[in-house]
């Protein structure tokens, strides 16, 4: 079965839509990934089935979505990775703490040069965060060694960050330290909301506007949206009840009023938000028009806040939880 899911605002290089298809077997609920104790070998449970890691990888290869950046955060640096956001160089934005001694092989994100990675003689392939396509999947594991895919239960481009960050952990042995991550995120997402009760349950459309000066807004599966959720915000209703099998619902010009909420947060899908703060329709939006409105501007906390990874999210939590908590305090 093959089907097209829109991808409005991943990416900065790549087409806007991604074709995902396969039909992953039967899985748990995502959440299920064991902590292990770092022993090998160690099995994971992927859409895929049960993934089997039988030693410490020494060449790890990461394609999904900043798995490279969970795999650095844990202390282990990738031969290979994909530069999903486009930051370019290493591959790494300015919010990743850790750096690499040896930058690795960038590699493609949609389309994966299999010779490539080969060529990398690596024992462990993370695709994490990806499309959950059984083609993928197939190709990836010509190679003959332990391919860790989407998790259990997940589903194309929707795994969690504490999803991949337990899945990443238990495939390269850290178990411990991504327990630490997930927990020192959680304690600053509580102290967030504890600082700022303005936002909870503060509405929010969370959108992206494309080079073609299309709208969007993100959905309860998004990464995006789940940053807003952690603080305590709501998604607005009326995005909330569109149907869609992606992550994003389109917003056309003449419905501009459902991006109308206590809080709209706006991205730009290009280096320049120019575009979106001179556009009279984006002006006129009702929440924006009475100043709450948050356009990150700032290229670098937009894909931070894109990255949906423990050390982007730290990043973009320094810097947006003062504007977001000051748009929601006006709506009371």
């Amino acid at each position: 079965m093959r089907r097209t899911l829109p991808l409005f605002a991943g990416l900065l290089t790549v087409v806007m839509v991604l074709a995902g298809c396969g039909s992953p077997a039967p899985a748990p609920a995502p959440g299920t990934v064991p902590s292990g104790d770092g022993a090998f070998p160690v099995t994971i449970p992927t859409a895929f089935g049960d993934v089997t890691v039988p030693e410490q990888p020494r060449r790890v290869v990461a394609l999904g979505w900043s798995d490279a950046e969970t795999a650095l955060a844990l202390g282990v640096e990738p031969v290979g990775a994909a530069d999903w956001l486009a930051v370019g160089g290493d591959g790494l934005g300015p919010w990743v703490q850790a750096r690499y001694t040896t930058p690795p092989q960038i590699l493609g994100t949609l389309e994966v040069d299999l010779e490539a990675v080969a060529a990398l003689d690596p024992d462990l392939v993370l695709d994490t965060r990806a499309s959950g396509a059984r083609d993928r999947h197939d190709r990836l594991t010509q190679l003959g060694i332990p391919v860790v895919g989407i998790p259990a239960g997940a589903e194309n481009y929707k795994t969690t960050w504490r999803d991949q960050l337990r899945t990443v952990g238990a495939a390269l042995g850290k178990p411990q330290e991504a327990a630490r991550a997930q927990a020192d995120l959680e304690q600053r997402f509580a102290d967030a909301r504890a600082q700022h009760p303005q936002l909870q349950g503060a509405t929010v459309v969370s959108g992206a506007r494309n080079t073609l000066g299309e709208y969007a807004a993100y959905t309860g599966d998004s990464g995006r949206l789940a940053f807003l959720q952690e603080l305590g915000m709501v998604n607005a209703p009326q995005i909330a009840s569109q149907r869609t099998d992606g992550f994003s619902v389109p917003i056309s010009r003449e419905r501009m009023n459902l991006l109308d909420a206590d809080v709209t947060v706006m991205q730009a899908i290009s280096k320049d938000t120019s575009a979106i703060a001179d556009d009279p329709l984006w002006k006129a939006v009702p929440s924006v028009a009475a100043g709450r409105g948050v356009l990150l501007s700032d290229r670098d906390v937009s894909q931070a806040f894109s990255s949906a990874s423990v050390d982007g999210w730290r990043y973009a939590l320094d810097r947006t939880v003062a504007p977001l908590a000051d748009a929601a305090a006006k709506a009371r």
